[in-house]
C-alpha cells in the first residue's frame, strides 16, 4: 500500500502484523553500519563435535520467551590464547552452522543481546569461525524485531574486537 509493506508474523502463541515504511525518517537517516577493522587472529579453525540429536538447551529471546532448541554440536576453539566453545543453534554440518553468541565486548561496543555467526560446512571434523563476519541481528536496529538472545552456553569470556559493532547513538541506546 503505497510506501507500506505488511508482513503477518508468528511469535509463539502470537500473530502480529509488522509493518514497514520505506519513507520512514529512520531509513532516510539510516547513515550505514558500523564494523572492527579486519583482523585475522579472529578468523579461527574450531573442532566440531556434532550432538547426539537428544539435547536442547533453552534460547530467550527479547519478549522474554525461552524455547527449548536442539543442539546441533559444539565447536571448541583458542582465542586470544584461551580455550572457548560454542554451540551450533541450527544449520547442516554439511552445509553451514550458526550460532547466537555474545563476549566481553557486549558491555561497550558490541549490541548487548549477541551478534549471528555463521560459518561454511564442516569439513573432516573442523570448521572455520570466522568473528570478522559477526553480524548483528534485528533487534539492533529496530524494537520491533524478535531476535534469539545468546544462549548462557554461549556467553563468551573473551573479548572478540571483529565484527558488527552496535552503534548506539544512531539507535537511540545508552
Amino acid at each position: 500500500m503505497g510506501s507500506l509493506q505488511f508482513h503477518v508474523i508468528v511469535r509463539g502463541e502470537r500473530v502480529g502484523i509488522r509493518l514497514k515504511d520505506a519513507d520512514s525518517a529512520a531509513v532516510s537517516n539510516f547513515h550505514g553500519l558500523l564494523f572492527y577493522p579486519l583482523d585475522m587472529n579472529y578468523r579461527v579453525s574450531a573442532t566440531w563435535v556434532p550432538s547426539d540429536g537428544k539435547k536442547t538447551i533453552d534460547v530467550p529471546n527479547v519478549l522474554g520467551d525461552v524455547t527449548p532448541v536442539p543442539v546441533a554440536g559444539t565447536v571448541m576453539f583458542k582465542i586470544n590464547g584461551q580455550e572457548q566453545r560454542l554451540t551450533a543453534l541450527g544449520g547442516d554440518p554439511s552445509k553451514g552452522l550458526s550460532f547466537v553468541f555474545n563476549d566481553l565486548t557486549a558491555k561497550i561496543d558490541t549490541y548487548p543481546g549477541g551478534r549471528f555467526l555463521e560459518t561454511d560446512a564442516v569439513a573432516n571434523g573442523t570448521v572455520i569461525l570466522d568473528f570478522n563476519r559477526a553480524y548483528n541481528p534485528p533487534c539492533a536496529v529496530t524494537p520491533y524485531a524478535t531476535c534469539p538472545l545468546a544462549p548462557k552456553e554461549n556467553r563468551l569470556t573473551v573479548a572478540i574486537p571483529a565484527g558488527e559493532k552496535f552503534d548506539k547513538a544512531a539507535h537511540g541506546r545508552h
